[in-house]
């Protein structure tokens, strides 16, 4: 939580808050812990001792004072909540239940795949597949998209805006870290990412956050070329760390047509 908070801490001036600067320039940038401190209505000691680490017992309440000052957007607000919570339990990852892979097949004209913790991609339809590649031929602990996004170099020409796809996923990942700070299989997909990739590593040590929910998102299809597609993410009820991610195009575009192309064409 500390790391996290110095790093919020740091995107801001005394500008962005409203107070003055004064001083002349900055050995480091951001807003010093004094100036912060009491904008979150605490005093200096108490914050210091959160950047610190230190045994404190901090109500919800300080949380969202600390979240308001920081300017949190609301998957950081979540995330500095999560990282204040005391060590859980990790709950086994739940397969997916069998009426959700009829859904997912139903859904013969759409891109679509369901994922779990770590983004981990527990189930698929074939379009899905067309699109991004065949999730059955991997081993099932490379079907992860942070491991495929950034240790298989097709990736990189799949999406023509790779690095906007790639810190995307690194802040879901650290959102999903802060909800599950106990999970062992999520602190070794982090520690293979950091020694392998350097933007990773970068990128993680940003502290970034964000949910994900809906976008749009390039894809470059070697078969019918470029596809802009939207997509919307739906939690299972039954399972709230379970996503259900579907893609569609604009009604009439481009994209469309190529979509439909891509569906018909043989499976390999």
């Amino acid at each position: 939580m500390g790391e996290f908070l110095r790093s919020r801490r740091a995107r801001l001036s005394p500008q962005d808050v409203g107070l003055r600067s004064f001083g002349g320039r900055r050995r480091v940038p951001g807003l010093r812990r004094e100036e912060l401190a009491p904008l979150a209505g605490v005093s200096v000691d108490y914050y210091v001792r959160l950047e610190q680490g230190r045994p404190v017992n901090v109500s919800r309440t300080v949380l969202d004072s600390l979240a308001s000052a920081l300017r949190l957007t609301p998957s950081e607000r979540e995330h500095l909540h999560n990282l204040a919570r005391p060590g859980r339990v990790v709950v086994p990852p739940r397969q997916v239940r069998e009426p959700v892979q009829r859904l997912l097949d139903a859904m013969a004209g759409v891109p679509a795949f369901v994922l779990g913790r770590r983004m981990d991609v527990l189930a698929w339809n074939d379009l899905a597949c067309a699109l991004m590649g065949d999730f059955g031929a991997r081993e099932p602990e490379r079907r992860n998209m942070p491991w495929i996004i950034f240790m298989d170099p097709r990736s990189q020409a799949l999406y023509p805006n790779w690095e906007k796809v790639a810190r995307e996923v690194v802040a879901y990942l650290r959102l999903d870290a802060g909800r599950y700070p106990d999970d062992a299989r999520l602190a070794a997909l982090v520690g293979e990412l950091s020694v392998h990739s350097e933007q990773f590593r970068q990128w993680w040590a940003g502290h970034n956050v964000q949910e994900k929910v809906h976008g749009s998102k390039v894809f470059r299809h070697a078969e019918v070329g470029e596809l802009t597609l939207d997509y919307e993410s739906m939690t299972l009820p039954s399972d709230p760390d379970t996503i259900v991610v579907a893609y569609t195009a604009s009604p009439g575009s481009e994209s469309e047509e190529r979509l439909r192309r891509l569906a018909s064409l043989p499976k390999p």
